[in-house]
């Protein structure tokens, strides 16, 4: 199976994918921020995202360690925004808008808002038939943990879990017409955040 996207550098290493996605609003903030041309105040982050106080300061403490948000040095004029997003955040967040605005569409924020949902997206689209080579391609995670998005991933129709008449029966995993788009722009994400530093 091809890659979903036509990238001309195959990601081998979706280990910064992977930390993005740990973080449930890590996308969504990076998302709200590319909304508002690169930086926004705290209360209109928390606002348009509906998100807790605590859940908003955590996750954006997280793209701080991740060098993809920042706190406006400059902050203090009433006018200026309160984060930025750094240079490597400017990066992923086209990616990261479209992702968004997918999820949103088509009531999927919490079927992918699970921290392995679109990392198995992403390594099914990749061309991971099967669980293994899913597993294989994505750093960190448990059979437990894949198993569950994979079962996520299915239930929302992105993918196809489909029993070969192999012996013994196999299961081969496959994206949807419905999963092949955010699939493709998981990719674009992938290689923003692996190759934009």
């Amino acid at each position: 199976m091809a890659p979903a996207t036509g990238t001309s550098e195959r990601l081998e290493d979706p280990s910064t994918l992977v930390a993005l996605c740990h973080h449930r609003w890590g996308i969504p903030i990076i998302a709200a921020l590319q909304r508002s041309a690169g930086g926004a105040k705290f209360v209109a982050i928390q606002s348009a995202l509906g998100l807790s106080r605590d859940a908003l300061s955590r996750t954006l403490a997280a793209l701080g360690d991740l060098d993809l948000v920042l706190r406006n040095p400059g902050y203090g004029h009433p006018m200026r925004p309160e984060y930025l997003l750094t240079p490597f955040g400017e990066d992923a967040g086209p990616s990261s808008l479209a992702i968004w605005d997918a999820m949103t569409e088509h009531a999927l924020e919490d079927a992918l808002g699970r921290k392995w949902s679109l990392p198995a997206l992403w390594a099914i689209g990749q061309g991971a038939e099967r669980f293994t080579e899913a597993q294989r391609s994505l750093p960190g995670v448990t059979p437990r943990a894949l198993t569950s998005a994979l079962r996520d991933l299915e239930d929302a129709g992105l993918i196809t879990r489909d029993v070969t008449d192999d012996r013994p029966p196999g299961v081969r995993y496959s994206l949807t017409p419905a999963g092949g788009p955010i699939a493709a722009l998981t990719d674009d994400l992938a290689c923003a955040l692996a190759f934009g530093r």
